[in-house]
C-alpha cells in the first residue's frame, strides 16, 4: 500500500477513485507528562514526552487509514493530510486528537 501526500504517484496510473478515507486517534492527557511539560513551558525547550505521543499518534492514524483503505480494495491513499487538535473534557482534562484523511485509489502500472 502506498501512502502519500501527493495527488499523483510517479509511474502509476490511477484507474479508480474509491472515496475519502479518514482515521482518528485520541489520547488522554497524563498528569505526570503535563507536569513536566509545564516545567518545559516555563524554562523553555522541547517536550519529548508529548513529541513521542504525537509521533505515535501519527503512526497510528496512518496505520488506521491504510487499514480502512484496504477494506475498500485500494492500492494507495493519495492527498493525505494529518491534523492535530485537542478536546477539552473539563477544566482539568484535555484529550489529544490526531486525524488523517486522504483519497483511496486503485492503480495500474505498479
Amino acid at each position: 500500500m502506498i501512502l502519500t501526500t501527493t495527488d499523483v504517484i510517479q509511474g502509476a496510473t490511477i484507474t479508480a477513485y474509491l472515496g475519502i478515507v479518514t482515521a482518528e486517534v485520541v489520547y488522554g492527557s497524563n498528569a505526570l507528562r503535563d507536569f513536566f511539560a509545564g516545567i518545559r513551558d516555563f524554562i523553555g525547550g522541547r517536550t519529548g514526552s508529548y513529541e513521542e505521543v504525537f509521533q505515535k499518534g501519527h503512526q497510528s492514524a496512518l496505520a488506521e487509514l491504510e487499514q480502512r483503505a484496504r477494506k475498500l480494495g485500494a492500492d494507495a491513499v493519495i492527498g493525505i493530510e494529518i491534523d492535530t487538535g485537542s478536546i477539552n473534557i473539563d477544566e482539568r482534562g484535555v484529550l489529544l486528537l490526531i486525524t488523517a484523511s486522504g483519497t483511496a485509489v486503485k492503480l495500474s502500472n505498479r
